[in-house]
């Protein structure tokens, strides 16, 4: 048997979870998370560097958005890999969890602190994208104006789709959002 629990992470983050919304983020204390979820301080902070990382923790988008460009096929239009590359990113970690991103959100919006942290977050994945874009030979204005779509994307769609209650995925509202944008850059 392992020294610690195997949920551990999955432990903290649901009690964290709850205690956030039943108490607001700012009222809650890692000990209280730890209580909650009957492990130590020390697990807590094996996991997570503070309370607020429970919500945005590590770095996997980032890495994620590299090395989904970097994989793509070569003969890929940027575009193309803008928008496979949300798509995929949609399918695999949003789609499915829509009541428990409506959750993240709202505490997410009940401190201001936690808005400014969201915001750090895409701003490192709009760096990790145009790093990305620039590895296949892009020039930088277009790298960052592909990461940045690609985002805003994301953004906008996972907004739409939070915000009115769908049985579509998320993955089709991207495709949607994505055919749209076409649309106005087409109609100039």
């Amino acid at each position: 048997m392992g020294r610690w629990p195997v949920d551990a992470r999955e432990r903290l983050e649901r009690a964290a979870v709850e205690l956030f919304v039943a108490k607001g983020f700012a009222a809650t204390t890692v000990p209280e998370i730890t209580a909650r979820a009957g492990l130590t301080t020390r697990t807590f902070h094996r996991h997570f560097a503070d309370k607020r990382e429970v919500l945005f923790a590590g770095g996997e988008f980032a890495e994620l958005a590299t090395r989904m460009i970097a994989d793509a096929p070569a003969d890929w239009k940027p575009m193309r890999v803008v928008v496979e590359g949300v798509v995929t990113v949609a399918a695999t970690r949003f789609d499915g969890r829509r009541e428990e991103l409506l959750v993240r959100r709202g505490i997410i919006r009940s401190d201001a602190g936690l808005g400014e942290r969201e915001l750090q977050k895409w701003a490192d994945l709009g760096r990790a994208g145009t790093a990305g874009f620039r590895a296949r030979g892009i020039e930088p204005m277009r790298a960052a104006l592909l990461a940045e779509t690609a985002m805003t994307l994301l953004r906008v769609a996972a907004e739409q789709w939070l915000d009115h209650d769908t049985d579509r995925s998320l993955a089709e509202m991207v495709r949607e959002a994505a055919a749209a944008l076409r649309d106005e850059v087409s109609a100039r």
